[in-house]
């Protein structure tokens, strides 16, 4: 186009628009949706029921008006009952009438009536949503509303639904009477059962005393309800009130009866033969001429008998089906009655709700929470279903009329004023008033975050009222039995009592049983929950055989337990009861518990019966382990029983210990009293009565108890006496025979105790002791007391208690010798009798002489001595003071027995002898005593010769077997000194030894030196004391020592080398006078710091030392080393830093710190050399020294003089800023410029410098253009991630995405900056081009320009834990390099900067794909377009009739090229948009200031408007109406496409405008008013800029902490325009955020870039967004960008602008879904219809 587009005259031909028009609603379409939600069965009748109870009508009357059918003529007959049969089956419905007695309507009433979604404000009352009128129009068409003095009538024009009221004449006022005509004329009649079913419901909670149904005249049934006054219910105090939340809480429950009568035609229950198709009317249910019920409506009252059977109605129902419908036929006018009586429980309840909390509630109710409110149960207690009943007159098979007025089977239905589909799981019905249902009104609406809190809350009130019920009843429960057991002659309640009342608990139980509810089962749960959890107490009554009682102290009877009485059981009838499972599962009734038992068992004393099936009982639970020892003691400490023997005696079965075991002792024996009577326990196995803690009664405490109760002590008769009664003592005694094989030893012995001391045998010579009485074998003398009557008793055991076999050597004495024997000597014996004579007797009976006996020989002086001519000596001695006569020990010089002839040890009397004591040899300790006296006494062969015996009898005669360690005499012979001895542990076998001055056992006897205990070498203890304390006085003494030690280098312990380790023992040369003195001496240093070998590294600094290869062996084992360890290094390094710095020298010296830090790592785990190294100067650092005179031009490395000195690590600053340190080099001390070192010295307690340095910025004024911080911040942030790239995680201080969310960097005038050191007085004033905020992530630099290096240093200490001055080159170098040049120098550049540009390329991909496909459309569209323009009526898909797109088919054309396209103002649905959003809230022109710009301004010249023609600038603006021009759907969808390309980014980081008010021409003049902006750029977040108004930050409020405290939510918000963008196919970078604190700016539209506010944002959607729900806040964005994109071709707020506003939201509305769809995560608020949303009228 050659020619220049005047802009004004297309402004001009823009601004004009057609009429203003209102939003239109498809009303009927509208209610059908409704509606659709709204549906279900008698909807319409419970709406009008529901209206009645609310105008607190007592009656409602229903009539059906019907239409003769015009093919089937009525019947002329007379019968009633065939004119109704006509008429059920042939007429149709023609209207219905509903009337009831209530209040009339007020003017609210009519209002409230005419509008849809306006509810019943009134919180008493239960209409919440507005729309149950509305459900009329489901069956009828134009509905008629009469009401005291006033009528209503509606109709329809087309789509739109209008009224008119009519004020009727005085006179005239009527009831309240709605008037509904049929819609269809073809309706069948409804389903007169289903209908009185649900008629007879509705009396169940509404506040409605009687129904009448009629159809035409004839009345077809009628209900009406009585109540008796209300009874207050005792609250227990066990029970909490108040629910979870405690927004509720109980105040009181009332109790009253209720009676519902019922009558009606026996048409209701009759089924047509004639069936047709079923029709299922929305308004009414099933008609009679479909399937009806097969039930029979009397028969249904039987049903709620609780007598009837529900099984036998069904049984029967099959056979008398036919009878039943005949005899119904016969007589359809035939009337039956029925009467149910229920009782309710009415819960009164307080609501205490926040304010929040009310005001949420009521945004969703549109009616306050009640603060007061009601909780209704009902249900048929067992007394009023006994009394309920139906008429004589009723069918068989009766139907369920009251199916939903009587519970069963947990069906009790959840009323809100009607039955709900929502079950309680009860048999009890539950009517909530304030519950708030869903809009359908069929069940809880448990999905609203508030409503469901609320509704929870009654739930939980219904279980808690639940509860007090269930109490009540028990007490009723209670009160009946008690009246029951004050019978005459009764005292406690009986078994039949219980039985009485056993179908009531049933049924009470049955009622109270919790099922699942259905559909929700969240409803019951919520309510059984509260049910078990309102009581502090976990116990509920319930019935037991006792009575009424908790169910903490019922339990169930599971086996026979017959010895215990009074525990109160659950019938058995009762288990299987829901309740009681329930009560069961959760263990809160229990099984009979020991306990139980134990309480039982002491309150009476068992009979013999009973205790044995007590023991029995008790047995078998110890046999299965049901019961544990404790609890089995405790059971029989409590029990007693009576003996029942006629004695009277009481058994105390805690006091009983034993059972008996007639197999050990016989039945008849006597017992002790603690051992329980053998008849108790005959049937019990052995192991059932030692698991109950009885022991079998032992042999042992019989016998005791035998003992013990002897003369008359116990309970023993004299018959029972053992020492006096021979027969006793002979039916005892072999018992104990028979059981003595099997006793222990110590039993044996126990016996042995008793029997010996006491006269237990029975002899020929009376009772006497077993020690005095003879076997019947010994007949030596007659008149020895031998035993008699002892056949059975075996001889081990009489030998066992010590009846002799031999006779006492005392009477042999004295008997045979004629003497008599002192204690310790005989008298000489005659000369026929001697002691030979007197051992071989012995010996012949040694077997059987007492044991007393040979101790008594033992003690007598009997033997001789031999003397040296080997004949007797006169002395006698004891057997034990002599040896055996051998030649060996008569060598010794022994003591030995004079025996004439040959004395053989084998023969018996020298085994005889052997046995009383006589000795084979000497012990080790005489042959000791032998030796040691003979060497004393220089009896040298004597010596010898009792050596000699020792090693030839070493083994033989038991000497190895002895500790030679304790011999404490000496009597081995040394080397070298013959008449010095020896103990074993003083000399050694070793010769070497000898060195270190210890005794050596003579040569000859070293072989059998183990046999005398001598060992090869002495202790190492004892040979490293010497050592110590006389070290080696020359080194070739040390040598000879030194090998020695290390012979025996296995016996040298860690413990044993350690000690030698630092004991001074190696001599070595030392210099008197430092290095370099001739003179020297030698001293003793310790083997640890000497070192073995010449030593060229160290030698000059250490001592080193050669002693030989066995001697160095030795040494290196106690610690010298052939070279020093790095500790010891550091260590002397500690000590002596000067010595050896003047020795090595600083490059030496160097060498020697680095090998230490190099070790650092193993060196800091001591401690003690870790303090010593920080505190010490043994640290090498330079002083860099100006040099006196410099030139001009001067090298770096010349620049000073290094001078190195020590110093200690806190004096010592490590160089990290060169710069720094270039300024203040003369004053510090700085460590080797080397990474270990410098690493080691930190550790040490070094400064870095950087540390030290204080610096004090002064930042001048920020600059107005802020490009080159917003160039380099952007180069910052793409040039970290490679910086940071090589760099460890643990080395980084912050990374990249830290950097790209915090670090801003802005452009100042000036930067000054003054350096000091701390503890140094020494400062540096200069002048900087960067520097970083002391305290903020801000980087300042000089708008004049910066220099890299200083960006550098200033970035590095923040991206690094440790800045160095190679990071800070490296960092400069990226900065100052290009990619391309990087990627040369090899860096990855690709990889490193690939994670965003993939993200934007895919983004800008997925935007021009879309593009592509819009572009494919409108080709698409023009080609149809010219096939298409003809077909007016046709609208295409997403436009509406009075859009610009769509003219009058009488002015259908296609417009020229050069003519203008009039665009009036838009129509339709989406035109609303505008309003709903606040566009069209327009300022009146009186509020408005005059105009301080053009009249019309034009669009900038830099975005193609909207199709027009060049020579519109010469047309003049006409303000008459001109013809529309139909606008070719492509030319529209690309003018959108054009706007949406024509976005571009902000470059600038300020956006400043002033206010413009301009005036508008549409049919009326308006003003357009532009608010201004003044923002600036402070950050970035999901690549969208984000600016803040200069208000903000004047207010106080820093774009730091702005940022810091919204980070999250303006990511949020970036990210939802962000998808509003891709909804549009939008580039991104077109979007911008702004925040201002004030104003009513919510977006605007800048030289085609788009800023949308945060501060709505946050308002509006934030906490929804927050968790996760974006369904509100996408839509709403949307709409805004839709509304700033067409600012790209129109900039004022037209009616052009709105109509390109609304084809942008018509053209992408499906992606908007989409966007909606794929957002909403969470649970929606309901938004507040009394807060609007905020208005987008300053939508720029």
């Amino acid at each position: 186009m050659g020619s220049k587009i005047d802009y004004g005259a297309l402004r001009a031909q823009a601004m004009v628009s057609g009429d203003d028009e209102a939003v239109t609603v498809n009303t009927r379409a509208l209610i059908d949706k409704v509606l659709a939600r709204y549906s279900g069965e008698w909807t319409t009748l419970r709406e009008l029921l529901q209206n009645a109870a609310d105008a607190s009508a007592s009656k409602v009357t229903i009539r059906f008006e019907t239409t003769p059918s015009p093919t089937v003529p009525f019947p002329q007959a007379s019968d009633p009952s065939a004119r109704l049969k006509h008429l059920l089956l042939h007429h149709t419905l023609k209207s219905m009438v509903v009337t009831n007695n209530g209040a009339a309507f007020k003017d609210s009433d009519w209002n409230r009536l005419k509008k849809i979604a306006e509810g019943n404000p009134d919180e008493t009352k239960i209409g919440a949503f507005g729309v149950g009128f509305y459900s009329v129009f489901a069956d009828c068409e134009e509905p008629l509303v009469s009401s005291g003095k006033e009528a209503l009538a509606f109709y329809w024009q087309k789509d739109a639904l209008f009224t008119k009221r009519l004020t009727l004449p005085d006179g005239e006022a009527t009831d309240t009477t709605f008037v509904l005509p049929m819609r269809s004329h073809t309706s069948p009649i409804p389903s007169l059962l289903s209908l009185c079913q649900f008629l007879a419901s509705s009396l169940t909670f509404v506040g409605l005393a009687g129904i009448e149904l009629f159809l035409d005249d004839i009345e077809i049934a009628a209900f009406n309800k009585k109540t008796a006054p209300s009874v207050d219910l005792q609250i227990q105090k066990e029970v909490e009130t108040k629910t979870h939340e405690g927004m509720m809480r109980v105040t009181g429950v009332t109790r009253e009866a209720a009676q519902l009568d019922a009558r009606w035609l026996k048409a209701v229950e009759w089924k047509p033969k004639a069936a047709s198709t079923t029709v299922k009317d929305a308004g009414f249910g099933s008609t009679v001429k479909g399937a009806q019920s097969a039930q029979s409506l009397r028969g249904f009252f039987s049903r709620l008998a609780p007598g009837a059977s529900n099984n036998a109605a069904l049984e029967k129902a099959a056979r008398e089906e036919k009878e039943i419908q005949d005899s119904i036929e016969e007589d359809l006018m035939g009337r039956a009655t029925a009467t149910v009586f229920i009782h309710v429980n009415k819960a009164t309840v307080r609501t205490v709700v926040n304010p929040n909390f009310a005001f949420e509630l009521e945004r969703a109710t549109k009616k306050p929470p009640p603060k007061w409110t009601t909780i209704a149960l009902l249900s048929a207690s067992y007394d009023e279903q006994v009394a309920s009943g139906v008429d004589a007159n009723r069918t068989a098979n009766p139907p369920k009329l009251f199916s939903t007025f009587v519970p069963t089977n947990g069906k009790g239905r959840v009323f809100i004023g009607f039955t709900t589909n929502q079950t309680t799981g009860l048999n009890i019905h539950i009517s909530t008033p304030s519950v708030i249902p869903t809009v359908e009104r069929e069940s809880i609406d448990l999905n609203n975050r508030y409503v469901r809190v609320w509704n929870i809350e009654l739930l939980r009130v219904a279980g808690i009222t639940a509860r007090i019920s269930w109490h009540s009843e028990m007490c009723d429960l209670r009160e009946k039995l008690g009246r029951l057991a004050k019978s005459p002659g009764r005292q406690h309640i009986a078994k039949e009592d219980i039985a009485a009342v056993l179908p009531e608990a049933m049924s009470l139980h049955d009622t109270f049983t919790w099922n699942e509810s259905t559909p929700s089962p969240e409803v019951g749960s919520l309510m059984e929950e509260a049910f078990w959890t309102s009581n502090r107490k976990t116990t509920i009554e319930t019935l037991s055989t006792t009575g009424v009682l908790p169910s903490s102290n019922v339990r169930l009877a599971s086996e026979e337990l017959d010895f215990v009485e009074g525990i109160p059981t659950l019938p058995e009838a009762l288990v299987e009861v829901g309740l009681v499972k329930k009560l069961i599962n959760y263990n809160v009734i229990t099984g009979v518990t020991v306990s139980d038992i134990k309480a039982d068992l002491e309150g009476k004393a068992l009979t013999a019966a009973q205790l044995e099936k007590f023991l029995e009982w008790l047995g078998r639970k110890a046999r299965a382990s049901e019961i544990d020892a404790i609890m089995i003691r405790s059971l029989l400490n409590v029990a007693v029983a009576n003996d029942e023997t006629g004695a009277g005696k009481l058994l105390v079965l805690g006091e009983m210990k034993n059972f008996l075991n007639v197999s050990r002792i016989p039945p008849d024996m006597p017992v002790p009293p603690s051992t329980l009577p053998f008849k108790f326990t005959k049937k019990m196995a052995k192991a059932d009565l030692e698991l109950l803690g009885f022991e079998d009664l032992h042999i042992v405490p019989w016998l005791r108890w035998l003992v013990e109760n002897v003369g008359g002590h116990g309970d023993l008769s004299a018959s029972q006496d053992l020492t006096t009664c021979p027969v006793f003592a002979g039916s005892v005694l072999p018992v104990l025979s028979k059981q003595w094989e099997g006793l222990s030893q110590s039993s044996k012995g126990t016996v042995l105790e008793l029997l010996t001391p006491r006269s237990i045998m029975p002899t020929k010579m009376g009772m006497k002791r077993p020690t005095e009485a003879y076997f019947p074998s010994v007949k030596l003398f007659e008149d020895l007391p031998v035993i008699t009557g002892l056949q059975s008793v075996k001889e081990k055991f009489l030998n066992a208690l010590g009846v002799r076999k031999t006779v006492d050597i005392g009477v042999v004495f004295e008997r045979l010798m004629d003497a008599s024997p002192s204690k310790t000597q005989i008298p000489a014996p005659a000369p026929e009798w001697n002691y030979v004579d007197l051992i071989k007797y012995l010996a012949s009976v040694r077997n059987d002489v007492p044991a007393a006996d040979i101790n008594r020989l033992k003690n007598m002086r009997i033997c001789p001595a031999e003397t040296e001519a080997l004949q007797p000596t006169a002395e006698r001695y004891l057997v034990s003071e002599l040896f055996q006569p051998d030649q060996a020990l008569r060598r010794l010089k022994l003591r030995t027995l004079q025996w004439p002839g040959v004395y053989r040890p084998e023969s018996p009397e020298g085994r005889f002898l052997s046995f009383l004591g006589i000795r084979s040899a000497p012990s080790y300790i005489d042959l000791i005593k032998i030796m040691s006296a003979a060497a004393a006494e220089c009896d040298f062969a004597l010596r010898d010769q009792a050596l000699r015996y020792f090693i030839d009898y070493h083994q033989t005669k038991g000497y190895a077997q002895f500790d030679h360690s304790n011999v404490s005499l000496p009597y081995l012979p040394i080397e070298s000194n013959e008449k010095k001895a020896a103990t074993p542990s003083n000399c050694f076998s070793n010769e070497r030894a000898a060195i270190m001055g210890f005794d050596i056992l003579r040569k000859d006897l070293r072989v059998h030196a183990m046999k005398f205990g001598v060992k090869p070498d002495p202790s190492m203890v004892e040979c490293i004391a010497r050592l110590i304390k006389n070290p080696p006085p020359t080194k070739r003494n040390a040598r000879d020592i030194f090998a020695y030690f290390a012979s025996r280098l296995s016996d040298i312990s860690d413990q044993y080398a350690e000690t030698l380790g630092a004991a001074p023992i190696v001599p070595v040369t030392s210099k008197s006078k430092g290095i370099g003195d001739a003179k020297s001496e030698l001293v003793h240093i310790p083997p640890r710091i000497c070192f073995l070998g010449d030593g060229e590294k160290y030698a000059d600094i250490f001592d080193y030392v050669d002693f030989g290869h066995d001697a160095n062996t030795f040494l290196l084992r106690i610690g010298s080393k052939h070279e020093p360890s790095m500790t010891e290094l550091t260590r002397l390094l500690v000590r002596e830093p000067s010595r050896i710095f003047s020795v090595l020298g600083d490059a030496r010296y160097l060498d020697l710190l680095r090998s230490t830090a190099a070790s650092w790592r193993t060196l800091k785990k001591d401690k003690a050399l870790t303090k010593d190294l920080k505190n010490s100067k043994c640290l090498l650092a330079y002083r860099e020294i100006s040099k006196p005179t410099k030139t001009d031009v001067e090298d770096e490395e010349d620049s000073g003089i290094k001078v190195w000195e020590l110093a200690s690590a806190g004096q010592i600053v490590v160089v990290d800023d060169i710069i720094t340190f270039s300024l203040f080099k003369s004053r510090l001390l700085a460590s080797p410029m080397e990474e270990t070192l410098e690493d080691f010295y930190l550790s040490l307690g070094a400064s870095e410098i950087s540390s030290l340095l204080i610096e004090h910025q002064t930042i001048g004024v920020v600059a107005k253009d802020e490009t080159l911080a917003l160039k380099l911040q952007q180069l910052i942030q793409e040039r970290v991630r490679l910086f940071l790239h090589d760099y460890s995680p643990d080395v980084i201080k912050h990374n990249a995405k830290w950097i790209e969310q915090n670090l801003r960097v802005k452009c100042v005038r000036s930067i000054s900056l003054r350096k000091s050191l701390q503890g140094y007085d020494v400062s540096h004033n200069g002048i900087r081009t960067a520097v970083m905020h002391t305290e903020k992530p801000i980087l300042y630099v000089t708008a004049s320009g910066y220099d890299t290096l200083e960006v550098s240093q200033a970035l590095v200490p923040v991206l690094l834990q440790r800045s160095k001055p190679e990071s800070v080159f490296m960092l400069e170098m990226i900065l100052e390099s290009s990619l391309p040049k990087l990627r040369s120098r090899g860096f990855n550049v690709a990889r490193l900067l690939n994670q965003k540009a993939t993200e934007a390329r895919i983004a800008e991909e997925t935007r021009k794909r879309q593009l592509e496909e819009e572009q494919r459309q409108m080709e698409e569209r023009q080609a149809t377009w010219g096939e298409t323009r003809a077909q007016k009526a046709a609208s295409m898909p997403g436009l509406f009739p009075d859009s610009p797109d769509r003219t009058n088919l009488s002015n259908t054309r296609e417009p020229d090229e050069d003519e203008p396209i009039v665009l009036p103002k838009p129509r339709g649905f989406f035109s609303g948009l505008g309003k709903q959003f606040g566009f069209e809230r327009h300022r009146s022109p009186q509020n408005i200031p005059a105009s301080t710009s053009k009249p019309n301004e034009t669009v900038p010249d830099d975005i193609p408007p909207p199709p027009y023609s060049e020579h519109a600038q010469q047309k003049q603006v006409s303000q008459a109406p001109q013809p529309e021009a139909v606008t070719a759907p492509h030319q529209l969808q690309q003018n959108l496409v054009n706007a949406i390309q024509a976005s571009r980014t902000h470059n600038s980081t300020k956006v400043a405008s002033q206010p413009t008010v301009n005036n508008v021409k549409e049919t009326a003049t308006y003003c357009d008013a532009k608010p201004g902006q003044d923002i600036s750029y402070v950050g970035e977040t999901s690549a969208v800029r984000v600016f803040l108004s200069y208000s903000v930050t004047k207010n106080g409020t820093p774009p730091t902490k702005f940022l810091a405290a919204n980070a999250s939510a303006l990511k949020l918000f970036a990210d939802t325009l962000l998808e509003c963008a891709d909804t549009f196919a939008l580039k991104r970078n077109t979007v911008h955020i702004f925040y201002d604190d004030a104003g009513s700016t919510i977006a605007f539209n800048q030289s085609k870039a788009l800023f949308f506010n945060y501060r709505y944002f946050e308002n509006l959607h934030l906490p929804l967004a927050q968790q996760g729900n974006r369904a509100d806040a996408i839509p709403y964005w949307c709409v805004v960008m839709a509304h700033e994109l067409a600012h790209n071709l129109v900039s004022d707020h037209s009616a052009q602008h709105s109509y390109y506003t609304e084809a942008l939201v018509i053209q992408y509305f499906g992606r908007i879904a989409n966007k909606i769809a794929s957002s909403s995560q969470a649970a929606t608020l309901p938004s507040d219809p009394l807060q609007p949303n905020p208005s987008l009228m300053d939508i720029d």
